[in-house]
């Protein structure tokens, strides 16, 4: 029987990694495609030799071609981290113009089935709370995380204009903020971030006075409803995150249990950072049966023995 191919954009990064693996466990064929801007050739070592995976280097944002059959494109391509964005800003707008419009024409020729990875930064600093899929947001397009923001805005709309215009079948998830171990250590994402800050002996650096509120999903968690989204899912956006809300200081308070009391300095908040991100997962409850299940405490554990292993210190 031949294997079912599905092609990841950004299948060297973070999530794409863990949706690379999932894949294969489903018996699916892979191919991941990633031009290593943020993806790490490490996080994939242990696939390269897999009979169904094959990687292709390269940078969707220039064109995304893929021999045979293919029965689903994710594109996941894109800088994620705050650090990543606002340092390649361009590439991060390539990517989601460009980048996309490319992933949903090779999803449009070979007739498969297409999954956007966008985020919950389409409600910028939100107004609504908890945030619905329905919400219409509250974004900046001028600020300094607009080109993040308004790449995924952008690549919303094209995904609906592709559905709408040539009936491919599309999905878009919404993925609120996501942690686990292969983040890295200055990847600039508050967990990642103060668990290395607390491995090193540092300081935990938060901005603003650590009032605002986070929900915090597992990788594992994620993925699972990525792969519900994908195969039971309709054309319009579904959150995917963690509905328990967690103020920044809250997290501190977390990573100081696993790690001893640390120093704690403050920072100014940056330019349009949201106060408030917590995501209504009603649809994806009730649609998909889908809801995380991966407790706080169990996560950091986790994220953080991928860290020690990732800073080269013992377990």
């Amino acid at each position: 029987m031949v294997k079912q191919r599905v092609v990841i954009t950004g299948g060297a990064g973070f999530v794409g990694t863990s949706l690379c693996e999932r894949f294969l466990a489903d018996g699916w064929a892979v191919v991941a495609v990633d031009n290593l801007c943020t993806g790490r050739m490490d996080n994939l070592a242990h696939l390269r030799q897999h009979p169904d995976f094959q990687l292709q280097i390269a940078d969707v944002s220039d064109g995304l071609t893929v021999a045979g059959e293919v029965a689903a494109v994710l594109h996941f391509a894109s800088p994620a981290s705050p650090f990543d964005y606002l340092a390649m800003p361009i590439a991060t707008l390539r990517v989601g113009s460009a980048g996309t419009l490319n992933a949903l024409e090779l999803a449009k020729i070979k007739g498969a089935r297409f999954l956007l990875a966008s985020t919950s930064e389409i409600y910028g600093d939100p107004l609504e709370h908890p945030q619905r899929e329905s919400y219409l947001g509250n974004v900046s397009s001028i600020g300094p995380r607009s080109v993040y923001d308004e790449a995924k805005r952008f690549a919303e709309a094209a995904t609906m204009a592709y559905r709408r215009s040539f009936a491919t079948d599309t999905r878009i998830i919404r993925i609120f903020n996501t942690y686990g171990p292969r983040l890295k250590p200055d990847d600039g994402r508050v967990v990642t971030a103060f668990l290395a800050q607390a491995l090193r002996g540092e300081p935990l650096t938060v901005f603003g006075d650590g009032g605002q509120t986070r929900s915090f999903c597992y990788v594992d968690d994620l993925v699972e409803g990525i792969v519900r989204v994908l195969e039971r899912g309709d054309g319009m956006p579904y959150n995917l995150g963690n509905p328990n809300e967690f103020t920044i200081m809250e997290l501190a308070e977390r990573v100081q249990e696993l790690l001893g009391p640390q120093r704690i300095i403050y920072r100014p908040l940056p330019a349009d950072d949201p106060k408030q991100r917590q995501p209504d997962i009603r649809r994806a409850r009730e649609e998909l049966g889908w809801e995380p299940k991966v407790q706080l405490r169990e996560g950091l554990e986790k994220t953080l023995a991928g860290l020690r292993a990732t800073l080269g210190l013992p377990a």
